[in-house]
């Protein structure tokens, strides 16, 4: 059976949506019920340096305002804080707190879990071959934090 090439689009966009909703779901399960996935973007994004919500918004592909939208929630709800920057007093820095770790810990535990899932459904040799080739296909480097913003921008 000959698929076209928007299948192909669709079945890789389903495979993602299929673990994340997944994941989401087990996260709730394991005490997160409020974590959404662009919570975890957002917080692997300030823990790989975006300090402030204008450099945030540059790395999900987002307004500053929606970036400060986010900061505001995962601060309320404990996973990032904000403090003064020492060397601008207008500027708030950007960290992931312990929770905040504790979250995207447990979300990395549970794909890998899901991944095993998949394995037993597909066969381990299977996925590796799906893995290596997909990795073929889009580079060495698959992950961009800029998704969010992405699949959200209008034309």
């Amino acid at each position: 059976m000959s698929r076209s090439g928007a299948d192909l689009a669709l079945l890789l966009l389903g495979g993602f949506r299929t673990l994340v909703d997944a994941a989401t779901a087990e996260l709730g399960k394991r005490g997160f019920d409020d974590v959404r996935p662009v919570h975890d973007f957002a917080m692997r994004a300030i823990a790989a340096g975006a300090d402030s919500a204008s450099e945030l918004g540059r790395r999900l592909s987002i307004t500053k305002q929606a970036a400060a939208k986010t900061i505001a929630v995962l601060e309320e709800r404990g996973y990032v804080r904000t403090e003064p920057d020492p060397r601008d007093a207008r500027r708030k820095r950007l960290e992931v707190t312990d929770l905040g770790h504790q979250v995207m810990s447990t979300g990395e535990q549970i794909f890998d879990e899901l991944r095993a899932q998949w394995a037993e459904q597909i066969g381990a040799a299977e996925l590796a071959t799906l893995e290596a080739n997909l990795a073929a296909l889009v580079g060495a480097v698959p992950v961009r934090f800029d998704t969010p913003g992405w699949i959200a921008r209008s034309l």
